[in-house]
């Protein structure tokens, strides 16, 4: 009798270990590796070139493109157009590529403002159909990352940001 409770209390502890570590990685960050594919280095091509910068989080630009081209049906050939304008154009800061653009071909100049607001505000879409798709790794906290925390969410009391019903 005392070896089948053995038995049984080593089944059960290895179920609730098998159940736990399940948990875990049901609830894990995906760690996928990033996008890979002629869109998606057109994308951090562009992306490079409106913020100046060298490099890119690969998880959050792998985030960032899918939900840009669920977002957009013509994001991918729009990136491809805009990579050839820039490198006809030569890349300058987004607000004037964007004006540059608006006249002639705006819907490139919305293409820069898509962009710029996935990287900046971690946003992809507008009103209703918006979605938060970074919010800790957007670009916008980067000029103060070293001296401030980046919120992760609403500080203080609910009077400090809600009337009480």
């Amino acid at each position: 009798m005392a070896e089948r409770k053995r038995v049984s209390f080593a089944m059960r502890r290895g179920m609730l270990a098998g159940a736990g570590a399940s948990a875990a990685l049901a609830f894990a960050p995906s760690r996928a590796s990033p996008a890979v594919g002629e869109d998606f280095d057109t994308f951090i091509a562009v992306s490079m070139k409106l913020t100046g910068r060298a490099a890119f989080d690969p998880l959050v630009a792998a985030r960032l493109h899918a939900a840009l081209l669920r977002a957009d049906a013509n994001f991918a050939d729009n990136m491809k157009r805009l990579d050839h304008w820039l490198a006809t154009h030569g890349g300058t800061p987004s607000d004037v590529v964007t004006a540059a653009l608006q006249a002639t071909q705006p819907d490139l100049a919305k293409a820069v403002g898509s962009v710029m607001r996935a990287w900046y505000l971690g946003v992809v879409g507008e009103g209703g159909q918006a979605q938060v798709v970074a919010f800790e790794r957007a670009l916008m906290f980067d000029p103060v990352r070293d001296m401030l925390t980046v919120p992760s969410y609403c500080r203080g009391t609910p009077a400090d940001w809600a009337k009480k019903p």
